[in-house]
């Protein structure tokens, strides 16, 4: 048998596994300011650069896609390399991967703080970036398969399957999720609009979660926990249930985030259906992982690679029995839209994807320089500081969102709400805001001795560029018989095809009828494209964030119903929306019903300090809103892209809607000056007033009521 030599290329790994610590570093720390933010408001420094609506997506982007994203690539690299006994397919490939995705996070970094955002969860990077993603993410699929095909080893290890349906999943749910119609350089307009628009985000949101920080985690799960435990995998059998329930079943669930909102109620009811359903086959993965440990829990409590990794599986259980249990309509009708879901996916991002991370990080380093971890003991300090941290993190935002939706829903004696100002639940749990910070603190405080320990260790050692290694080349002839499993197993290109059939299939039975059957979204005759004016104002509110603290969704419950304005929110009235903005957190109170509520006065004041209207908000004051401009020049390519997605704007309006937008902008500053507020009617603040009054107005509803 001829036995081929050969080099692992370590020196990518190694540039992946810095660039991970590095942006972890930077978005913990703007997830610690935003934390703070929601209590000191001064933080938000009176710079639309720095306030909470900027710096949220920036957080969120910084977290999964630059520091879970490359610590994912890291894990991937090393591990394929070992397991298909070969070096990557091609070395430009991978630093063009590298590079490429490095290019991608600073462009976020670039454009979140400056506005430019699709506003989309997850998604809310623009078009020429999403090109590049797309770009990027088949140079990675290319460079994976390509190695899958030259490998010297037949067999391809439950792990691969995970990065297999890794790419191929989130590839399908990127380009379906980033069908948008371009303005400018830097704005679009999302291709779908209202209930179906939502649909499609959700569907591309939660899966983005199931398929980039579970899938590729579960797979270096079962490549470095028997690794770190020198123990088998517990159980093949399982590994095989696991991966393909999973895989089918995930893709479903989308909805579970829209329950109690105007997505049809078939379409609701197969998202709760079918998360329940997941607990099985995530439990079974987090089983097999623990059931590995066996005959080596005595090394738990020495070993800190092992600690990390035994919380991060407990804890990817944790998050995957929550998540079916708050898609059950009961509980998700208390837990919506309250800090419970920021708790819960906390867990999830914190316990799982974090402490996996840091238990391979200790884990290759020392294997990669060739030495010893520096120091066992800072390692045990940064465990209990992490797992300290994510308690502290968590319990307070637990017991803030289930005060939150208690509060919400409270009526008293005389069939009134109890607490009728929205500011009261929200000054009530401030405390538990602080408390959260305190517990962000305490992780990243981790996390930089984990920096200094893991700089220490390199330093010590020398470090492996390129890692000789052998083994046979792969047997041409197949082999009979077998496992049946294993002998999908030698046909990468045929298992790749059914992992895509696999998770292809929910999608399209929830999708295609969402948007061929008109019922789905009965039409309302009163709702009426949004003037220009309005236009500007709502592609402000996307600019500044407003959607991560207000959500537009009035649920079907009389508690919100009396408070917001009489009438829940029906699917016709978004039908004009590019993108939806139902929102999936209320910092604030929901805005669907504000419409006529306030005068234009009132909302002038809110925006430009919130203490004057509402004494004691946390909401940030907007002071540039007074000073810029909305650019006219924009409106005739803003009105042409909405037509092109299906807005009924009449041809040629274009070229006359600025003449609109002017009388409109007057209207509303010859209001302000009845208040005594003199203000240019090109203001960015008059445009905001028109956006915010119009909402919710298409169909009759009582503007005074509740007020």
């Amino acid at each position: 048998m001829e036995i081929q030599q050969f080099k692992y290329d370590n020196k990518i790994v190694k540039y992946f596994i810095i660039a991970t610590v590095i942006f972890g570093l930077v978005g913990m720390l703007v997830g610690l300011l935003i934390a703070m933010q929601l209590y000191m408001p001064e933080l938000n420094l009176g710079l639309q650069y720095t306030s909470f609506g900027r710096l949220r997506p920036l957080h969120t982007n910084a977290v999964i896609f630059a520091f879970v994203g490359n610590a994912m690539f890291a894990g991937v690299y090393y591990s394929m390399q070992r397991l298909l006994k070969t070096r990557m397919f091609n070395d430009s490939l991978s630093w063009i991967h590298f590079w490429g995705w490095q290019l991608i996070i600073v462009a976020a970094v670039i454009t979140l703080p400056l506005g430019l955002t699709t506003s989309k969860e997850y998604a809310e990077l623009e078009w020429p970036i999403d090109i590049a993603i797309t770009l990027i993410w088949v140079v990675f699929g290319i460079n994976m398969i390509g190695t899958i095909l030259k490998r010297r080893e037949r067999h391809m290890y439950v792990a691969i399957w995970f990065y297999i349906a890794t790419f191929v999943t989130v590839a399908v749910l990127h380009v379906v999720n980033s069908f948008e119609i371009p303005v400018t350089m830097f704005k679009s307009y999302s291709w779908y609009a209202g209930v179906q628009d939502a649909l499609v985000q959700w569907w591309y949101g939660h899966n983005a979660v199931a398929f980039f920080l579970t899938t590729p985690f579960l797979g270096l799960m079962y490549y470095f926990l028997p690794k770190a435990a020198n123990r088998p995998v517990y159980s093949y059998k399982l590994s095989i249930i696991h991966f393909w329930s999973l895989i089918f079943i995930y893709i479903w669930a989308g909805p579970h985030h829209l329950l109690y909102t105007s997505l049809p109620n078939w379409a609701q009811s197969l998202g709760v259906v079918f998360s329940i359903m997941l607990i099985a086959p995530s439990w079974g993965g987090m089983l097999n992982g623990l059931m590995t440990l066996r005959g080596a829990w005595d090394r738990v409590r020495e070993d800190p690679v092992l600690k990390f990794m035994v919380v991060a599986v407990t804890a990817y259980g944790m998050a995957t029995l929550e998540g079916p249990l708050l898609s059950i309509k009961s509980v998700n009708a208390i837990a919506h839209f309250t800090d419970w879901i920021v708790a819960h996916v906390h867990v999830g991002a914190l316990g799982w994807n974090g402490f996996l991370i840091f238990g391979m990080l200790y884990w290759l380093i020392p294997r990669m320089w060739g030495t010893k971890l520096y120091s066992k003991k800072l390692a045990n300090t940064h465990f209990w500081l992490g797992t300290l941290g994510i308690v502290v993190y968590a319990l307070p935002l637990y017991v803030a969102g289930v005060t939150q939706s208690l509060m919400w829903k409270d009526f008293n004696a005389e069939g009134f709400l109890e607490y009728p100002n929205f500011l009261e639940t929200v000054t009530q749990i401030i405390p538990m805001y602080m408390m959260r910070s305190i517990g962000g603190l305490l992780y990243l405080i981790g996390a930089f001795i984990m920096t200094y320990n893991l700089i220490k260790t390199a330093k010590q050692g020398a470090f492996m560029a390129n890692e000789s290694a052998e083994a046979p080349a792969l047997e041409k002839k197949q082999i009979v018989g077998g496992h049946w499993h294993s002998k999908w197993e030698r046909k990468p290109v045929f298992f790749t095809v059914l992992v895509l059939i696999a998770i292809l299939i929910g999608g399209i039975v929830e999708m295609v009828p969402t948007f061929l059957i008109k019922s789905n979204v009965p039409t309302i005759a009163s709702v009426q494209p949004y003037t220009p004016l309005e236009l500007h104002g709502r592609d402000i509110y996307i600019r500044e964030g407003c959607v991560g603290c207000h959500s537009q969704m009035v649920r079907p419950f009389r508690s919100e119903t009396e408070r917001y304005g009489g009438e829940y929110s029906k699917a016709g009235e978004f039908v004009y929306d590019h993108p939806f903005l139902w929102g999936s957190k209320r910092t604030g109170p929901d805005l669907h019903r504000i419409g006529g509520k306030y005068s234009h006065a009132w909302h002038y004041q809110h925006m430009l300090d919130p203490t004057i209207t509402s004494p004691g908000s946390i909401m940030p004051p907007y002071p540039w809103l007074f000073l810029q401009s909305i650019d006219m020049n924009k409106t005739a390519g803003k009105i042409s892209a909405l037509r092109r997605v299906g807005v009924p704007y009449e041809q040629g309006y274009e070229n006359t809607a600025n003449d609109d937008l002017q009388k409109q902008a007057r209207e509303i500053t010859d209001g302000l000056s009845v208040d005594g507020i003199s203000t240019s009617p090109d203001a960015e603040i008059v445009a905001i007033i028109a956006y915010l009054q119009r909402l919710g107005t298409d169909i009759k509803v009582d503007p005074t009521a509740n007020k």
